[in-house]
Parts: C-alpha cells; structure tokens; sequence
C-alpha cells in the first residue's frame, strides 16, 4: 500500500547558513509540492531584488490555481516595507501557494532579526540549517547520510570517513552515498579505506598529521601531493590549524580518559586519543609557536600571501619544527 502524499505547510522558515541542508531542504519542500499538484512552479528570489508589490504579485491566486512554491532567499536583508508586505499576506494566504523564507538567523536591520520570531508566531514550519563547525556534529552528519541512503556505519568507519574527504559537506554527503552503493549498505574503516585510498593519502588532514608529528620530510612530501592534485590551500590550512589546536586543548586538559573528557573538551572520544598521542614531544613553547604560525597561514591563504602555496610550505616545516623547540 502506498503512503499518502502529505501537503508542506504553506509557510517554511529556513534557519541558517549551511548551503547543503538549505537546498535540501527547498528541494524536498518543493518536492512535496509536486506530489500533490504535478505541475507546481518554483520562484526563488533574493529579498534585495523584491519590491512589496511584486511580492503581491507572486503571491497573488493564480487563475488555473496551479501550485506554486515560493522562495525568499537571504530574508535576513528584508526592509520594514517587505517584512509588513510578508505580514499582511500571512493574515489571508493564497491556496495552493508554499512560501518558504530562507533565513541565515541574523541580520542588521529590526526588520531582518525580527523576522524569523514572526514567522514562527504564524505557524511556520521550521528546518534548521544550521553551520556544522564541531567535529561531533560532522559525525553526526556522516551517520546521518548513511542512514539516510539505507546503510549503517560504524565509529571507526565515521572516523575514517572524515579523515580521507575532509569537512566538506558536499562531498561528505556525495562519498556516504557511494560507500553504501558500493558495500551493500555497512561501511566500516576498511570500507573506506578500499575506496578512498588514493584520496586519504593526500587530504589536508594526512599533511597536517605529518606535520605535527615532526616529520618534515613526509609533511612536505604529502603537501607537494596535494597541491599537484589539486587540494585547496584553505582546506589544508584548516587540517593544520585543527590539528595544532587539537593537541593545545588536550595537552592543557591534562591526561586523563579520553570518553570521561569528551564531553569537556567538546570533541569525540577517538579524536582526544589521537591527539594525547600526538601531543607527546610538544611542550607549551612550541605550541604556542605553532599556533601563531596557523593563525598567520589562516590570513595569508585567504588573501595576504602572494603565494599561498609557499606560504603553506614554510608553515608546515615550521610546525613541524616547532614540535623539537626546546
């Protein structure tokens, strides 16, 4: 038996900034739309480009009450003019119309902050899209995805996920996928390790760990790599930074059991384990030395250097240097 199509809410909010979750989320509302009136129409527009009548326009009955789905991007710019136009229509909606207002949380203007509380004081139905920042959450996502496409996966293999793709959630998302087409459905580190060989050894995380490790040789080896293959600078220096501040939050944290700390120091179990081991070698010295050389690449390859990747090669010879300063 099938299940019924169930109509979206005819209000959305989506709150946030992640990229990947807000499209997702527009698509699936969208979607919804279209199960139930085959030939509803998608209008995306930028709240900066909108005028209250042209919104009065789009949200206007359509003569044939053909479905529509509505988006307001970047809502948080909205002007008091567009956000009382907004108002004004959620007292009496159009049938057959999905309005979906895309939101980052923000804004500069009363109007802009203000518009999300209203939104929901009318019923709206809320997605959170918000920015994945903490490894916890990254890992969540991954077992999310895989759960998502009808596979299972296990910490080692979460673990090992992120360390060969990186942090992006684009491809984090596409690699979950092909993992479990190409499994049957339970991926585990060996799993990943089998289809993303090529890739691991290359990714900023393998430069960054080499780094601190002190093996210069080998970080300047596996850096060389991944700029041949092209390995964005910034996606290196972000593995460098993590990795540096990683050891500087554990070794200040002190020994002790890495799942009784986790919840302390706000990272999983497995990545305060790596980093006590990694942090063997440093001292506060060097650290402090390493952090400032991270903070300085962050500048430089967004922009400040000339040659960013020169300037990636001097920071992880100096990292790694900074591991032996006595």
């Amino acid at each position: 038996m099938t299940a019924q199509a169930t109509a979206p809410a005819p209000l959305q909010l989506v709150l946030g900034e992640e990229e990947l979750l807000i499209e997702r989320a527009v698509r699936e509302t969208l979607a919804a739309a279209r199960a139930m009136d085959s030939t509803a129409e998608l209008s995306r527009v930028r709240v900066s480009d909108l005028t209250a009548p042209e919104l009065a326009e789009l949200v206007s009955p359509s003569l044939f009450s053909e479905g529509r789905v509505i988006v307001l991007e970047s809502a948080q710019d909205i002007s008091q003019e567009l956000a009382d136009a907004v108002a004004a229509y959620l007292k009496d909606p159009a049938d057959g119309v999905v309005l979906v207002v895309v939101h980052t949380g923000g804004g500069r203007s009363k109007a802009g902050k203000s518009l999300p509380a209203a939104l929901k004081k009318a019923g709206a139905e809320v997605t959170e899209c918000p920015k994945l920042t903490k490894p916890a959450e990254r890992e969540q996502f991954v077992r999310h995805e895989v759960r998502r496409v009808g596979g299972k996966i296990d910490p080692a293999g979460v673990a090992a996920l992120l360390d060969a793709v990186g942090s992006d959630l684009r491809e984090l998302s596409s690699a979950a996928t092909q993992l479990v087409a190409d499994t049957g459905g339970s991926v585990d580190a060996e799993a990943v390790r089998r289809y993303h060989r090529g890739r691991a050894d290359v990714t900023g995380f393998a430069v960054a760990e080499k780094a601190v490790s002190g093996d210069r040789a080998a970080a300047l080896e596996s850096l060389r790599w991944a700029m041949q293959l092209g390995v964005p600078h910034v996606l290196v220096a972000d593995a460098l930074a993590d990795a540096v501040r990683t050891i500087a939050r554990v070794s200040g944290a002190g020994r002790g059991n890495p799942n009784q700390m986790a919840g302390e120091l706000g990272m999983p179990p497995w990545k305060i384990r790596k980093a006590q081991g990694q942090s063997r070698g440093w001292n506060p010295d060097g650290l402090a030395t390493a952090m400032r050389v991270v903070a300085r690449l962050n500048a430089e390859v967004k922009g400040v250097a000339a040659d960013p990747g020169y300037a990636l090669e001097r920071a992880v010879l100096q990292v790694a240097a900074a591991k032996g300063d006595r």
